[in-house]
């Protein structure tokens, strides 16, 4: 049976796909996982329960950029280590879809494979060298022989104009977690780093644990990182009541949030039971 790293969700020898639009955070997301991995802390509810070694390779972020994301985390914890494209003394690293580049990182981690290896992100790491758009193909053996080692991978992509994974389905055929970051259907540009967070794939694992939440990230006048975060069922009460004291109906909810109305009713019920009552029509609308 595989052990934790964080639970319930990040696994011991597992393959994880993070992904979503770009600027809605998940570089964020990615360093708060390898964070609390390394640290032996919690992140968005999951828990690890040790330290664990964890190298993240980046292949995007200016170094100074990165060097004040991590600041905002705190003091880095021992077990933390990056491998930055932009301080690799080249253009960029050497391309992961290709062997001297697999081996390269290898080098690079010390010739032992770290307990966590984040990959940010597929795009900027693997495929530029012959401009092929999707290098999966290439990469999954790479991918899955580190798996094999007993490494958790978690590969950060970027979401295609429709709000899927960029390039082929074809790699969750292996991957053993999926995570979507999405926008708040009343999402704007001005929040930053607020997003729901969806499992879409898991294996062995159901329940509470894979329902999605929402997350938002802010920053505490001395720069350190604050997030809030919750079930997204929770905000979608929260925003009932509004919705409902502003004197709308369930079919008006269901229309401005984009849920179905079964569910606006079940939401305005909850929202009674909480001692809000909003009054009604002789045909049960709310006024």
């Amino acid at each position: 049976m595989r052990q934790e790293i964080l639970s319930p969700l990040l696994q011991q020898a597992s393959l994880n796909l993070l992904y979503g639009p770009r600027g809605l955070g998940k570089t964020f997301v990615a360093m708060g996982i390898a964070w609390a991995a390394a640290s032996g802390t919690g992140f968005l509810g999951w828990q690890a329960s040790r330290s664990h070694r964890v190298v993240y390779v980046d292949g995007e972020m200016a170094a100074v950029d990165m060097k004040k994301r991590l600041a905002a985390f705190g003091p880095p914890p021992d077990g933390l280590a990056f491998i930055l494209s932009d301080l690799s003394g080249a253009r960029r690293l050497p391309d992961l879809a290709e062997f001297a580049g697999q081996e390269t990182l290898w080098l690079a981690c010390g010739r032992r494979w770290p307990d966590v290896l984040v990959i940010d992100n597929l795009s900027s790491l693997a495929g530029y060298h012959t401009n092929d758009p999707d290098p999966w193909l290439k990469l999954q053996r790479f991918f899955l022989m580190v798996r094999r080692c007993g490494t958790a991978v978690i590969i950060v992509h970027h979401a295609n104009k429709h709000g899927g994974q960029r390039g082929s389905s074809q790699k969750e055929d292996v991957l053993d977690l999926v995570l979507a970051l999405r926008h708040p259907r009343d999402y704007v540009q001005s929040q930053g780093a607020r997003f729901e967070l969806h499992v879409e794939k898991v294996r062995g694992l159901s329940g509470p644990a894979v329902e999605p939440i929402e997350a938002r990230l802010s920053f505490q006048p001395d720069g350190q990182a604050h997030w809030q975060w919750g079930p997204l069922e929770e905000n979608d009460l929260e925003r009932v009541i509004d919705l409902l004291r502003e004197g709308l109906n369930p079919n008006q909810i269901a229309r401005e949030l984009g849920i179905s109305k079964s569910k606006a009713y079940r939401l305005r019920e909850q929202a009674e039971a909480q001692c809000f009552s909003p009054t009604r029509n002789p045909e049960g609308e709310t006024q």
